[in-house]
């Protein structure tokens, strides 16, 4: 009998996973040839992943659905294959045709696909291979003076609509800017000799080693430089790494509420860079190799969901990107704008930044974050 019962309910699971994924994957479409071409475009070990990781939109599902799926043979048999895929996805270069001659192809999460250029260096110190990712040649990218940006959303962009100052401005008193980290425990490769414990793969819980401390370093230097900063150090992707944007959220709603003078919000990442064999790479900044290369990643309304300002913060990304490529060309990769909104319609100056990659060492991220938030703090308190 309680075979039985067992078996019923894997068929019943099995069944409302592949009617979500049906309705999840059509219900955009126009037409019944969209809708088969969204099928075929889209597996259903990639869906379930992305609901079971809380990408599915603003409507989650609950705790009671998310452990269900998340219990799944179809997710726990696959899930690495599956979530490479599902980051290939998020990752995708708009334009993969417009090959940068003499660079790795930019498309951070997917694969490096050529196999040397003249900007890649011999293996580093903590074994792993460097290279610069930089854009030369304009073709599929949105250009704004020296930023080169990729709109892999389904939203309209051009030049023309950046124009002007951006909306965000510091205010008088009271705490200006809140760091946080959706994704805190996302860590580094480090040197032999310095090895962290895991708490998975490229993550750990110690805050000496994560996300946590390259925010450390960030508030240092923009409280040196006279602006008030709130550090939120919490975790939101252990113990469990789904819902982490809907946790991050809730904290982002209460801060902006106890402290209405934010008016900018950094969440602070790190990328991941691989070949097609699955090695990881560094990512370098070819003024200084000592700092790792950093990414804006700015999300807009493409997804359907709320979001009419997003190009003010795509603004501000491309004003502290110009600042910063005074002095380091390379320090920046091209801007990449995606669907989601990553919590930054909350405000008009929040943006998502990628410090360096999984192969880049905790020193390199570190010297990054430091040159990253001297840049940021004198392009806010200028207001260009």
């Amino acid at each position: 009998m309680q075979k039985k019962r067992t078996g019923r309910m894997l068929c019943s699971l099995a069944l409302s996973a592949v009617t979500l994924w049906g309705v999840s994957v059509t219900a955009p479409a126009k037409n019944a040839r969209d809708a088969l071409r969204s099928l075929k475009d889209e597996t259903l070990g990639v869906m379930l992943l992305r609901y079971e990781r809380g990408d599915g939109g603003e409507d989650f599902l609950s705790l009671r659905t998310s452990l269900a799926l998340h219990a799944t043979p179809l997710l726990r048999e696959g899930e690495e294959n599956i979530a490479q895929a599902w980051s290939a996805e998020l990752e995708q270069k708009p334009n993969d045709s417009a090959d940068e001659t003499g660079d790795a192809q930019d498309s951070e999460g997917t694969v490096l696909t050529q196999e040397e250029t003249p900007d890649e260096i011999a293996v580093t110190e903590n074994g792993s291979p460097a290279r610069t990712l930089k854009a030369s040649d304009p073709s599929g990218y949105t250009v704004f003076g020296n930023v080169y940006i990729n709109n892999g959303s389904d939203a309209a962009l051009d030049a023309s609509m950046l124009a002007g100052d951006y909306a965000a401005k510091l205010g008088a008193q009271g705490p200006q800017v809140l760091i946080i980290h959706t994704h805190g425990s996302e860590s580094y490769t480090m040197p032999p000799g310095q090895e962290y414990d895991v708490s998975d793969t490229f993550r750990t819980l110690d805050t000496n080693c994560n996300m946590i401390r390259i925010g450390d370093e960030m508030a240092q230097v923009l409280t040196d430089a006279g602006i008030s900063v709130v550090h939120d150090r919490s975790l939101y992707d252990y113990p469990s790494y789904s819902g982490a944007y809907n946790r991050s959220l809730a904290s982002i709603e209460s801060y902006l509420q106890k402290y209405p003078s934010i008016s900018f919000v950094l969440d602070v990442h790190r990328d991941a860079v691989q070949d097609a064999n699955g090695q990881q790479f560094k990512l370098l900044c070819g003024e200084d190799k000592n700092a790792a290369q950093l990414e804006f990643v700015i999300g807009s309304n493409g997804g359907g969901l709320s979001h009419d300002l997003w190009r003010e913060n795509l603004k501000l990304a491309c004003a502290v990107q110009e600042t910063l490529y005074k002095d380091y060309p390379t320090l920046m990769r091209p801007v990449t704008v995606r669907n989601s909104r990553y919590n930054q319609h909350m405000t008009t100056g929040s943006l998502l930044v990628e410090v360096g990659t999984a192969g880049n060492s905790l020193e390199e991220a570190v010297n990054a974050a430091r040159l990253f938030a001297a840049g940021f703090a004198k392009t806010i308190q200028n207001g260009t």
